[in-house]
């Protein structure tokens, strides 16, 4: 991609119920967003603009029906519209909220896919509406899958915030559900998926630190056998393939490390828990797996707070332009 060309990013709007509308208008306007991506809204033009209104946005919506109809907005938004024919309510799940949610999201993957748009940022949905509505989902990560054509276990979330990123075996499942997820293959397929994502993001020579299920790693067997049996053969086939990883530590104590561009952990909140410490309302979700590039952020739809204006559009920022970034150094290879 020439220089003087800047990526379209899509952003789909989230939760219409939620404050991802304010969140994305806002990210959208952002002067660093801008020189970095041309963004392009995904949503509903009645209800972005009741959002605009109760939260104080007054810039000009330009409404198109197709991506190459987007033109470079001076100070104004650019909104695909993903028309909803249901009534929608503010600060409230609802079935209808949930299926205009998912309908927005659909609709920017969709751009991606078709290659109208260089990357896609979603905001945040609320799952018990999408609950509501009968439909089957349980993160984003495996609705990029099915909406890509992949399995739904072939898309896995890397948060990141800063320099750090953290990439998850298993997600919204039980515990004991995703113990019996953990086997030698799924190991030695995520570790690959985050070495190829790694350096999709921009890193020549990813090191990658993986972590274990159990206390202390297990300590040698003391505490279980998943380590032993399991995820060191794994980390052992990616290092023989050629993938500069280790491993396994203790989850509690492998964060510490700074040698690494990645860590790998077993269980959702193993890595959700450091990430929402560390970065609170500044981590971004990325599904890695997937052949677009796809980011959402890591927080909620801000029900209490749904058109007051003060929602913060720092995670929205930076997974927007972490993505602009990606898909400009990809382009230009």
């Amino acid at each position: 991609m020439p220089a003087d060309i800047k990526p379209t990013v899509v952003i789909a709007t989230g939760d219409p119920g939620g404050i991802g509308p304010e969140i994305s208008m806002k990210a959208a306007l952002d002067a660093g967003v801008r020189a970095l991506c041309r963004p392009v809204l995904v949503g509903d033009p009645d209800v972005m603009a009741r959002h605009a209104k109760a939260c104080g946005i007054g810039a000009e919506v330009r409404v198109v029906d197709r991506i190459p109809e987007a033109q470079a907005a001076n100070g104004a938004l650019t909104l695909l519209a993903c028309r909803s024919s249901e009534e929608i309510s503010f600060s409230q799940t609802s079935a209808a909220n949930g299926r205009a949610s998912l309908a927005s999201a659909s609709a920017a993957i969709k751009a991606a896919m078709s290659g109208a748009a260089g990357a896609v940022v979603a905001a945040p949905q609320n799952q018990t509406s999408i609950a509501l509505a009968g439909i089957e989902f349980d993160g984003y990560p495996s609705f990029v899958a099915r909406e890509t054509g992949l399995g739904r276990d072939d898309v896995y979330l890397m948060l990141c915030f800063g320099d750090v990123k953290i990439v998850h075996c298993t997600l919204h499942v039980s515990v004991r559900e995703a113990i019996g997820l953990i086997t030698r293959a799924r190991v030695g397929h995520v570790i690959a998926t985050a070495d190829r994502m790694l350096k999709r993001l921009g890193v020549a020579a990813p090191r990658i630190h993986v972590g274990g299920l159990n206390p202390h790693a297990g300590e040698s067997g003391l505490f279980g056998r998943e380590e032993i049996e399991i995820i060191k053969p794994a980390i052992d086939d990616a290092a023989k393939a050629g993938i500069n990883v280790s491993g396994p530590f203790g989850a509690d104590t492998m964060f510490h490390r700074e040698d690494c561009d990645a860590f790998i952990v077993m269980l959702h909140d193993q890595g959700h828990i450091t990430a929402k410490l560390l970065a609170r309302n500044a981590t971004a979700g990325l599904a890695i797996g997937s052949p677009i590039l796809f980011s959402s952020v890591a927080h909620g739809s801000g029900h209490d707070i749904v058109g007051k204006g003060v929602a913060d559009p720092t995670a929205m920022i930076e997974a927007i332009s972490r993505l602009a970034r990606a898909n400009h150094s990809q382009a230009s290879v």
